[in-house]
């Protein structure tokens, strides 16, 4: 039996691999006299896991440079938002369960098996590769 995550406020680097547990698909930098060194992306992450930050969220935000997890959680409206959103459902092993992108002043219905809520801006998480069944992990 593992031990479960004590999760804490704060900020972390999200980084997604692929199904069968790969680098997800790098991303090559921009042509120049270097020579070309693939990157896998690295998106920074705050992590909400008390009461208070998981219900304030991203509201009264703009807009957001990374992601927002949401922690424990499994289900997320868009209700007094600015902007639309990608959510991403992760189970309690941080895979991806299901991805949807919402409009404000919507109700996002609950997902069976999700422990977890990444939101992010809208199209960014197609960009990062995130889709069902991929895995994530979350370093402080």
């Amino acid at each position: 039996m593992g031990r479960r995550r004590q999760w804490r406020n704060g900020t972390g680097s999200l980084r997604i691999a692929e199904r069968d547990g790969a680098a997800a698909e790098p991303v090559i930098p921009p042509v120049s006299e270097s020579p070309v060194i693939p990157v896998i992306p690295v998106i920074q992450v705050e992590i909400a896991a008390s009461y208070g930050t998981r219900r304030r969220g991203l509201l009264g935000r703009d807009g957001i440079e990374g992601a927002i997890l949401l922690t424990p959680c499994n289900s997320v409206h868009t209700f007094r938002m600015r902007f639309t959103i990608d959510v991403a459902y992760l189970d309690k092993e941080l895979r991806v369960v299901d991805v949807h992108t919402m409009k404000p002043g919507r109700l996002g219905k609950p997902r069976f098996g999700a422990r977890h809520v990444l939101e992010s801006e809208a199209g960014a998480m197609a960009g990062w590769g995130v889709r069902p069944g991929v895995q994530l992990t979350i370093e402080p």
